[in-house]
């Protein structure tokens, strides 16, 4: 299944270690479609309804929910992990998750 990037999808993501986000939950595609298409593995942002006060996660609201994109929890993971494409990011959420990730891991 090939997912376009700012895709949200349900990932199986056991088996974990330590305090990795673990169980099957949402994600955000986070690799670009050129990637999708040519790797068998994808770039994701785990989504989680924890509420912590952390600068690395992006609130989003998904299915009536509010919940966050959990940019410390990036992680790659083969694309046969990925049960179901279950919407999709709006604009805003896009910016937001795009400014957080460049403060994180490029400046």
């Amino acid at each position: 299944m090939v997912v376009e990037q700012y895709a949200i999808v349900l990932v199986n993501l056991s088996p974990t270690k330590g305090s990795e986000i673990s169980k099957t939950r949402p994600c955000v595609i986070a690799s670009p479609i050129e990637m999708n298409r040519n790797l068998r593995t994808v770039i994701v942002i785990p989504m989680t309804t924890s509420p912590k006060k952390y600068p690395t996660r992006v609130e989003v609201n998904f299915q009536e929910k509010k919940g966050y994109m959990a940019v410390d929890q990036i992680k790659t993971i083969d694309a046969t992990r990925i049960k179901s494409i279950l919407g999709y990011l709006s604009k805003r959420e896009i910016i937001a998750l795009k400014s957080v990730i460049n403060q994180t891991l490029v400046d």
